[in-house]
């Protein structure tokens, strides 16, 4: 559906705060719902956070309620992931997901809801 770019993973003491940020390539990210999901070593890929085509609904798993803020710009094809107060159990690959067919609740929340996914970006939480 669309070529999805991660940037902004990286290193960070338990605490501290990274933004990821996802763009898009070739089509605007305006018609498209955004997702993000993680990876820990040795675990399922699992549900972070997303937001609606518009930016007016965003969706976040307990986990990372009150810490992680997602939001979009889609004038720059771009959705961020601000994640503060960073845990070490935060580590994990963060993958972007797209998806261009409306979603309506928790559909929001599956992994097979998104048909486009980036490579993903590492974060690192020390302890």
């Amino acid at each position: 559906q669309v070529q999805l770019v991660e940037s902004g993973g990286g290193l960070v003491q338990a605490g501290g705060s990274l933004r990821l940020s996802c763009t898009t390539s070739g089509r605007s990210f305006s018609s498209f719902a955004g997702g993000w999901f993680r990876q820990a070593p040795g675990k399922e890929r699992e549900f972070v956070a997303a937001i609606s085509r518009s930016g007016g609904g965003t969706f976040y798993a307990d986990s990372v309620k009150g810490r992680f803020t997602i939001s979009r710009d889609n004038a720059k094809n771009t959705v961020y992931l601000q994640m503060d107060g960073l845990k070490p159990e935060d580590t994990a690959v963060y993958y972007c997901a797209a998806e261009l067919a409306p979603l309506i609740g928790t559909y929001y929340y599956r992994e097979d809801s998104f048909g486009s996914w980036g490579q993903g970006t590492q974060v690192t939480v020390s302890s």
